[in-house]
């Protein structure tokens, strides 16, 4: 194939797409670029079905390489890249989660999408482009697929809304809101969600959707002409049925499956369903012995699940554990329950249960951030541990994988901006919410638990916020979805924010996208719902508690003349080091002359503040000190007038005064030149050694 390329005037920029058959042997591919941002966007479809798995095995990578920025990066020892940064793992996940829902039912051959960022101009959002790429390269492949999907970032800053904002205007924004969508029916319905957002109402929410929609039409037609002049014959992957194997297992569940499925509470119809999922694979085995038609048995088990839940809602408003539509499950708040942390806070919604832990640490306990993208530091932290126990399993227990970061970010973007400034409050902030029981929506209750537990600890949040999972059956809302609603539902939109608005969004789909109307009436079902959950966190505890837990550290802060930071460090770092050692407290020092020091007892912190004040005092000629000798030479004696400052005594102001080390003197400045050398008089010698 000819190489060809495709360009759009794209939000005041040009979007360049090159198809070069670069990856000659991947099913699809395509080159992208935006700015001096470029990826290289491929997917592969193997040739048979995975053996032995009853879920669609996709796999999404986007890849981070330090060249894209210009640097090395790597360890000391290890230069390449090593394990995926939480960034490049929360790109991937929002790649997949708007390209999955595209993919055909019941199809279990390995397909593989890995985005490459090739070059990174420090402006230009390369998660964006990459879902771009990702649908491009996927729709000229042969694998089957329902594409295109578009995507745009929102931004909002004061008035109006901007397109694609640049990667140095994000941290400012009120709104920044990632839209994906499709083309169905001559309109776009928006299939993927992303949101972080200063307590924005819902109408200004609903704007940014609807100016999103236009911008995404724009960006489905740039696809579909280059779909058309290059698409491939799709694949014809032949989808196992068997009618009798369809009636046998249709008529095995006629009487057993609705029974099921209706239980009460629900740990009874996890039991039930697993039984049934146990006999109905026993019975199929038996029966033919052969593992294509088990699967194909439990499969039309799920859509038999689907379709009963989805008829009960749809036609009697009957939901599983028959709540009404919009109604919650009963909330339980509980804070104070471990002994000495620094905060914490139990939240329960139904039998959904998560417990977040608060630790407080001086500044220099911020997490350093070193990627492709990022660097900096991190002074807040949520952390999302979701242990096999708490959905009744045994697995072995490995470090965090993609949705345990997925949901902790998610968390964490809903209080960010909740959190006092570092000037008012110089405390690095870490919370852990441990998942206890699972029933749908842990994201959304860990949002609660860590307002909880930030009160509970005595940090000044503004408001406290909390978190609810909203689903859709065909037309109708369910307020608080739950496990079930949510494996066999169309739509997890996730809101989080305080009773003043959204601080957070997420939402995914299982169908093609929702519109407006859905959108808007989710947002005012989830605003109902998220200021009766407020109302129960406020019966527990109203306000941040008026001061910080006994066991947590304490903070004081000291401003010096940056000129003097160096004197507080010492040659090699001797005098800094001795005082953290003498006092048992932490030291650091910002580059503007803030010093902050962390002590878990007030007495340390206020003597090593003392002698950080003595050292960086600017002494005057005439002060009177009396200090030690701490070396003579044959021009003069050297003389500590404060804790690691000293002044000079020129041997020609000795008055005939022999001095040794450790003498005690009393010493007047005779004057301090520009560069804060001091110049002493000789008074008296008090104590000679």
């Amino acid at each position: 194939m000819e190489n060809r390329t495709y360009k759009l005037d794209f939000g005041g920029r040009e979007l360049n797409v090159q198809i070069r058959n670069l990856a000659e042997k991947a099913n699809g591919e395509v080159l992208i670029q935006y700015g001096d941002t470029m990826l290289l966007a491929t997917c592969v479809m193997s040739d048979h079905d995975r053996e032995g798995v009853d879920f669609f095995p996709l796999s999404v990578s986007y890849e981070e390489k330090y060249y894209a920025s210009g640097k090395i990066g790597g360890s000391r020892y290890i230069k390449r890249e090593g394990r995926p940064s939480d960034e490049a793992v929360l790109n991937s996940r929002l790649i997949d989660r708007a390209i999955r829902p595209l993919f055909p039912k019941n199809i279990y051959r390995e397909i593989q999408v890995i985005v490459t960022c090739l070059s990174w101009d420090g402006e230009n959002d390369p998660s964006i482009l990459g879902l771009i790429a990702s649908s491009i390269a996927l729709s000229l492949s042969d694998i089957p697929w329902a594409g295109p999907v578009a995507t745009i970032r929102v931004g909002k800053n004061g008035e109006g809304f901007s397109l694609n904002p640049g990667n140095g205007e994000k941290e400012e924004l009120d709104i920044d809101l990632v839209l994906a969508g499709i083309e169905k029916d001559e309109d776009i319905l928006i299939n993927m969600i992303e949101c972080k957002a200063t307590e924005a109402e819902e109408d200004l929410l609903i704007k940014g959707f609807d100016f999103g929609k236009k911008h995404l039409k724009e960006l489905i037609d740039f696809q579909k002409k280059i779909i058309s002049e290059n698409k491939k014959e799709k694949a014809k992957i032949e989808i196992f049925n068997d009618k009798e194997v369809e009636q046998k297992t249709k008529e095995w569940l006629s009487k057993k499956l609705e029974n099921a499925v209706y239980q009460k509470p629900s740990s009874p119809r996890e039991d039930k369903l697993k039984d049934l999922k146990k006999g109905l694979s026993e019975f199929i085995a038996q029966k033919y012995d052969d593992p294509a038609k088990t699967r194909l048995a439990l499969s039309i088990l799920e859509e038999e699940t689907d379709r009963i839940i989805h008829k009960n809602i749809i036609e009697k408003n009957k939901r599983l554990d028959g709540r009404k539509l919009d109604e919650l499950r009963e909330i339980k708040c509980e804070v104070g329950l471990i002994p000495r942390c620094h905060g914490c806070g139990l939240f329960s919604r139904g039998k959904t249960k998560t417990l977040t832990i608060l630790t407080l640490g001086p500044p220099g306990d911020q997490q350093l951030l070193e990627g492709m993208e990022i660097v900096g530091k991190k002074r807040f932290m949520h952390h999302y541990n979701f242990p096999p126990y708490s959905a009744g399993e045994v697995a072995p227990i490995r470090g965090p994988g993609r949705r345990e970061i997925g949901h902790g970010m998610l968390a964490e973007k809903a209080l960010i901006n909740l959190l006092p400034d570092f000037d008012d409050f110089p405390y690095t902030i870490r919370v852990v919410s441990e998942v206890l029981s699972s029933n749908g929506s842990t994201s959304m209750a860990s949002i609660s638990s860590s307002s909880l537990a930030l009160m509970d600890a005595g940090v000044p949040i503004k408001r406290p916020a909390t978190g609810i999972a909203i689903g859709l059956m065909a037309d109708k809302i369910l307020t608080d979805i739950q496990g079930p609603e949510d494996h066999h539902g169309d739509m997890d939109l996730k809101i989080a924010g305080t009773e003043k608005g959204v601080t957070a969004l997420q939402m995914d789909v299982k169908i093609s996208g929702i519109n407006k109307e859905i959108f808007a009436k989710s947002l005012e079902q989830g605003k109902k719902a998220r200021l009766e959950i407020l109302k129960k966190i406020k019966e527990v505890i109203p306000e941040p508690r008026p001061s910080l837990s006994e066991w947590a550290p304490r903070i004081y802060t000291l401003k010096i003349n940056p000129e003097r930071i160096g004197d507080i460090i010492g040659p090699g770092g001797k005098i800094i080091r001795g005082i953290t050692e003498d006092y048992e407290v932490s030291i650091d020092i910002e580059e503007d002359g803030k010093v902050f020091v962390t002590a878990e007892k007030e007495e340390n912190a206020k003597k090593a503040l003392s002698i950080i004040k003595n050292i960086t005092r600017e002494v005057k000629a005439g002060e009177v000190f009396h200090g030690k000798v701490k070396k003579v030479l044959e021009f003069g004696a050297f003389v500590e007038i404060l804790p690691g400052r000293e002044g000079l005594i020129h041997s020609s102001k000795l008055k005939r005064v022999k001095l040794r080390e450790g003498d005690l003197v009393s010493v007047k400045i005779a004057g301090v030149d520009s560069q804060g050398k001091i110049d002493l008089f000789l008074e008296k010698a008090l104590n000679k050694k």
